[in-house]
């Protein structure tokens, strides 16, 4: 099996395969040693009969640590290349123990009531909370809130840099129509008047007429010059000229004073008898409501209107990505001052941790309920997904260090095991 080559391993892996290969050394030596031991005992015991007790020591270490060389060495590979049964176990069921790996783990890991008994025991409201409030600053010289804020910024000028202007305009465009356009204007706004004639809500705006009429006319008298008298035959004296304007100036002045003056003027009558009648007819007469509705498309269909909505985008759009752009700008100092204050009432509030909890504890439910068998699935496709001898390399890398581990016991409790053996035999059988 071809080895990942170190540079192509992580920091971890490349320190898993040093200490595995450590140990791989003394589980060999540990062999090679009792091999050694059962040579020299072999080849000496007849002259020192001591000796027979080392030979059946050794003896029993060699068979430990071959016992177990070739158990471990059969999880990941054929020993010594040779297609024994049952062996390169790793490799040629790695599907079966990708899905075995992900039932364990949906079974054991992922169930309501784990996940449940673990949030249950975990303050998360209180300690989001306190992180929020934290004031020292993180390694990036911002508090917790700030670096929030920052990065929901950042994301939020991807979003805008990402959005098209034109597809951006074609929504608004949609909309409008969908809800300005299509929908019918005059019983809705008749309605609407009717209710405001009838409260006499509209008073306040005929006062403010009547005030700001009454404020043109004081500046504005030489308007009158001509109006009238332009008319007049030429025969007619110029004293006469003036007079006519004049009167016409005054009786316009003491009209307006009359109507400011007098709640019950004939002409807040006529014009409450009149927003009276277009209140009946914007919502009863089809003349006065199609007229109404081809001003309003004629309105919206305007080129004009249509720039001034891309204009106004853009600027909305120039104005929001200054903003987000700036750590100082109003609109950030203020969300970061709302999540600090978000954070304290975590800390404080009672009531209001109980409720984070338990909506966070349904919703984590929630999702491991529904999701559960497509989160496990993602170990049972990632093992798939990965080369026979990756995956083999990547469970030795893992485990083999301990693995190696049994062979070095293997040949003490071999050798102890052994001379066990030969004790009690030469004990009772001479």
């Amino acid at each position: 099996m071809a080895r990942t080559p170190p540079a192509l391993l992580s920091p971890a892996d490349q320190e898993r395969r040093r200490a595995l290969s450590l140990m791989k050394t003394v589980a060999l030596g540990a062999l090679v040693f009792m091999a050694v031991l059962f040579v020299v005992a072999f080849t000496l015991q007849e002259r020192y009969p001591w000796l027979d007790y080392v030979r059946a020591a050794a003896e029993g270490g060699m068979v430990g640590a071959l016992a177990d060389w070739f158990a471990v060495t059969a999880l990941f590979r054929h020993p010594l290349g040779i297609p024994i049964p049952h062996t390169a176990i790793i490799p040629n069921r790695k599907d079966e123990i990708g899905r075995t790996l992900g039932e364990f783990v949906e079974t054991n890991f992922l169930s309501e009531e784990v996940v449940r008994t673990k949030l249950d025991s975990l303050s998360i409201a209180t300690s989001v909370g306190r992180w929020l409030t934290d004031p020292e600053p993180s390694a990036q010289g911002q508090t917790h809130a700030q670096r929030v804020i920052s990065e929901g910024a950042t994301m939020a000028t991807g979003v805008l840099n990402a959005l098209s202007d034109d597809d951006v305009n074609g929504i608004i465009e949609d909309l409008a129509r969908t809800h300005l356009i299509m929908p019918e204007w005059g019983p809705p706004l008749g309605g609407w008047l009717e209710r405001i004639v009838a409260s006499g809500a509209h008073h306040g705006a005929v006062d403010m007429a009547a005030e700001n009429v009454a404020a043109w006319l004081e500046g504005n008298h030489a308007a009158f010059d001509g109006l009238v008298s332009r008319r007049l035959p030429t025969w007619v004296p110029s004293l006469a000229h003036r007079l006519v304007d004049d009167t016409i100036y005054n009786e316009a002045v003491r009209f307006v004073a009359a109507v400011r003056a007098d709640p019950d003027h004939p002409a807040r009558h006529a014009i409450d008898a009149y927003l009276e009648r277009l209140a009946d007819g914007l919502q009863h007469d089809p003349a006065t409501i199609g007229r109404l509705e081809d001003s309003k498309i004629a309105v919206f269909d305007s080129p004009r209107v249509r720039e001034l909505a891309a204009a106004a985008w853009n600027t909305a759009k120039t104005g929001l990505l200054t903003a987000l752009a700036d750590p100082d700008s109003g609109l950030r100092t203020r969300a970061t001052a709302a999540l600090v204050d978000v954070g304290g009432r975590l800390r404080t509030d009672a009531a209001l941790q109980r409720r984070v909890d338990d909506w966070v504890g349904q919703g984590a439910v929630f999702l491991v309920s529904r999701y559960r068998h497509d989160i496990a699935s993602i170990i049972t496709d990632t093992v798939e997904r990965w080369d026979p001898a990756e995956t083999t390399e990547k469970i030795e890398l893992m485990v083999g260090r301990d693995l190696q581990y049994i062979r070095l016991n293997g040949t003490i409790v071999g050798a102890l095991a052994g001379l066990a053996i030969f004790t009690i035999a030469h004990a009772f059988l001479g």
